[in-house]
């Protein structure tokens, strides 16, 4: 799903439609989470710094994330995935892998195109939104197709063309063939995927070294025998936040140390693991980062055995000059604790940690207590006018436009940010049936979608089909 993040906030917002919109962290040193089409044209584009996308689209929207909505409509995908085969492998909220002939839905390019079409329209009947899919007998070949397709349509590549196909594309369009690889081919006279085929596989280890230039071949001859996995194993779970202005002081270091520590044993423990290594990420004022590890006897999931081995591993940092992203992780992962009778972490056991704030910048974790925050982008509700979304805020003020996804362009109204009939409001569906209720399409169609299309990734037709959303 192409530039997914944009895409919901366009359908969700009717005023943001067709315009430019960049969605990400706004503090000073946040990045681009993903941006609308209509921004790319400005040269925007995903892990650009804020500051730069903001200099090259002054004009565009620019919104916090809202990850929870997005959640629930990556869920919303992914569930039309497993109707069509019990191998779905997610790889992240907007994209997965699908094996159409293990269950059933494929058995030969007709029928992988027949799924792809049902997809695509389901995906609209359900989100709102509408996808791209790519058909193909491996997931490089679908991955590749659903590029083709986009925005908002369906490539099918029929087994026995896939060499034919790939022949006159570049090199770049081989998954990890980055800028520096394609100049290195570049240099050497390759610059499309049939020239790597020709150049022949001693050649390209010669020119990249054995692992990449083996992989690298096979890719250009297109083959591709990676299955889907239905389930894939978690290695470590971790959380990190990066400061709009660096942190000199030691104490408050120790204090979002000991922070991330409990919002990772929450993710931990949300997860049904534990772990035996804990990690730490600093990231100084000079942008070196250093990394620290303890493995400790057994797993644990106890906030204060990670707290208290997260602050041992600190002590051996220094954070002279200031720090900028600090995180805490946990690896060695299982599904089972053991107590620790030695007593790793020094007192009573602690307590369950409160609910994890939302994501976002570290700044934006705790708000004034004289003044209530309110997030670009996040969903309001005043006592008369109704639902609204934040367009921004400061100076004591928050302006706020009055719409929802069912309606026209709302009018736009300013308020004092301590004012009693405004409040936070969780997000409505994108699409909404006669009761307002999500899932289902509204009796007077689907909703306008927005200039920015989410794309649904698919492969399929033939024996081993594969479906990326």
């Amino acid at each position: 799903m192409d530039a997914f993040f944009a895409s919901v906030e366009q359908a969700s917002k009717p005023s943001l439609r067709g315009k430019a919109v960049v969605v990400g962290g706004l503090g000073p040193r946040g990045v681009v989470a993903t941006c609308s089409y209509e921004a790319r044209v400005f040269g925007v584009h995903s892990a650009m710094p804020m500051g730069q996308a903001r200099r090259l689209a002054p004009h565009a929207a620019y919104l916090v994330p809202r990850f929870e909505l997005y959640r629930s409509i990556s869920e919303q995908v992914m569930r039309l995935l497993r109707e069509l085969s019990p191998l779905v492998e997610p790889l992240s909220l907007d994209e997965a892998f699908v094996d159409l002939e293990a269950g059933g839905t494929a058995w030969d390019a007709e029928s992988a195109r027949l799924a792809g079409v049902k997809l695509r329209t389901d995906i609209r009947t359900v989100t709102g939104l509408t996808g791209s899919v790519g058909l193909a007998a491996s997931k490089m070949l679908a991955k590749i197709a659903s590029e083709e397709a986009k925005p908002d349509g369906l490539v099918l590549i029929p087994p026995g063309t896939e060499r034919a196909m790939l022949e006159p594309m570049t090199v770049r369009t081989l998954p990890g063939v980055g800028p520096a690889t394609g100049d290195h081919l570049r240099r050497a006279g390759i610059t499309t995927v049939g020239e790597i085929a020709e150049a022949g596989e001693d050649e390209l280890v010669r020119l990249l070294g054995k692992a990449h230039g083996h992989a690298l071949y096979a890719m250009a001859l297109a083959r591709d025998e990676r299955p889907v996995v239905a389930e894939r194993e978690t290695k470590s779970v971790s959380v990190e936040d990066t400061y709009d202005v660096d942190i000199h002081d030691r104490v408050r270091v120790g204090v979002e140390v000991g922070r991330l520590a409990d919002r990772c044993v929450r993710r931990l423990r949300a997860s049904g693991l534990s772990g035996r290594t804990i990690v730490l990420k600093v990231r100084r004022y000079d942008f070196s980062t250093l990394t620290r590890s303890e493995t400790l006897r057994g797993p644990t999931d106890d906030p204060a055995v990670v707290r208290e081995a997260a602050a041992r591993l600190l002590d051996s940092v220094d954070t002279t000059g200031g720090v900028r992203l600090l995180g805490v992780g946990v690896s060695g992962l299982a599904d089972y604790t053991q107590e620790d009778l030695f007593a790793q972490a020094a007192g009573d056991r602690a307590e369950e940690p409160a609910e994890e704030p939302q994501t976002g910048p570290a700044e934006e974790h705790r708000p004034s207590p004289t003044e209530r925050r309110w997030p670009a982008g996040h969903d309001v509700r005043h006592t008369d006018l109704g639902h609204g979304w934040v367009q921004g805020s400061g100076l004591g003020r928050v302006t706020v436009r009055f719409e929802t996804p069912y309606s026209e362009v709302g009018r736009v109204r300013t308020f004092p940010v301590d004012d009693p009939e405004l409040t936070p409001a969780d997000p409505l569906p994108l699409v909404a049936d006669a009761e307002g209720g999500a899932g289902q399409p509204s009796a007077s169609g689907p909703l306008p979608l927005p200039a920015s299309l989410p794309k649904s990734w698919s492969g399929g037709g033939g024996p081993a089909a594969t479906s990326k959303p």
